[in-house]
């Protein structure tokens, strides 16, 4: 079995082919069983485990475990962690272990950039990011793949993250800068992508403009919410899978106070990449698009950095028996 490290999955995860490889796994056929989640106590700390599977008739079976813990913050740690291993789905051999911290935060942002591409104004410019993690880290990229973004805010809970990721981004090349007045911002953006685990609505309806988007793409348990249900009156709504109407707390909260209906969700993912279904239609309407993930963006992704080390663009980090 072959082993892929941060590096070397990184290497293989463009957001030029990530996107358009999700786009086309939405497009085609695919199995994706609900993920299996367990809440973890040990001692005083609290975290959850998702276990989720996908294969496809391309040939390939993968699983990841994926443990969240929100606490970690105050340790310096990351909240997420995660491996993937990926099989041959004809035989069940293990093909490779990659690095599915890399592989979440990379689907993750890219899933949120392809939902864009159907739902954010053609002429959208001005991003705003709350949260200063792993996938939050990766969105001007992603989104700049799907729109000509050229001016990018963060905003976060301790102040000095925000300044600390809009210095790298500007040192990396973006008109970046940090967002020390949440509703401003969130009044003067053109999309606003939520990648937090918060459980308390972050962003309110109220200061969202005309013609905006808003990405929540942070919060994937019904516990955990980044939008309060203003947010979801008078827009139209759009989620990733039909699961996310089970799992986010921000749905579930705007279906309890009746600012959304089930049946008034406009498409998944799915339907609007096999055109079953269109995205944005003025420019002056509000979207939601909500995510909480999915096996199978991962197995789009896994599959990637497996193509590009057959191909010998990237070198898996070592060997190891199966």
């Amino acid at each position: 079995m072959q082993h892929f490290d941060a590096d070397a999955t990184r290497s293989a995860l463009d957001f030029t082919r990530l996107i358009p490889a999700l786009h086309a796994a939405f497009a085609g056929e695919a199995t994706v069983p609900p993920r299996h989640v367990h809440a973890v106590e040990a001692g005083s700390d609290r975290g959850t485990v998702l276990i989720m599977p996908a294969w496809s008739e391309a040939g390939f079976l993968g699983i990841k475990t994926i443990n969240i813990f929100p606490g970690n913050g105050t340790r310096g740690l990351p909240g997420l962690h995660a491996t993937y291993v990926l099989y041959d789905a004809h035989t069940g051999v293990p093909l490779a272990m990659m690095d599915g911290n890399e592989i979440t935060a990379h689907r993750t942002a890219a899933a949120s950039a392809l939902g864009a591409s159907f739902l954010a104004r053609r002429d959208a410019r001005r991003l705003l990011v709350l949260g200063t993690g792993r996938v939050a880290r990766l969105l001007p990229a992603a989104h700049a793949s799907a729109r000509a973004i050229d001016e990018v805010w963060v905003w976060n809970h301790r102040p000095e993250g925000a300044q600390a990721l809009a210095a790298q981004w500007r040192g990396e090349g973006w008109n970046a800068r940090a967002a020390t007045d949440l509703e401003a911002a969130v009044r003067s953006a053109d999309i606003v992508s939520c990648a937090t685990l918060a459980t308390s609505p972050l962003v309110k309806g109220e200061w969202l403009a005309p013609g905006s988007h808003l990405d929540l793409i942070g919060s994937f348990t019904p516990q955990m919410r980044e939008a309060d249900p203003a947010c979801f009156a008078g827009a139209r709504t759009f989620v990733d899978t039909e699961e996310a109407l089970q799992k986010a707390g921000d749905l579930l909260d705007a279906i309890a106070a009746g600012t959304l209906a089930r049946d008034a969700v406009q498409a998944t993912l799915a339907d609007l990449c096999r055109d079953v279904r269109g995205g944005r239609a003025s420019d002056t309407e509000r979207t939601v698009f909500k995510s909480v993930g999915s096996a199978l963006e991962d197995l789009a992704a896994a599959t990637l950095v497996w193509q590009a080390a057959d191909q010998g663009a990237i070198n898996p980090a070592k060997r190891s028996p199966s």
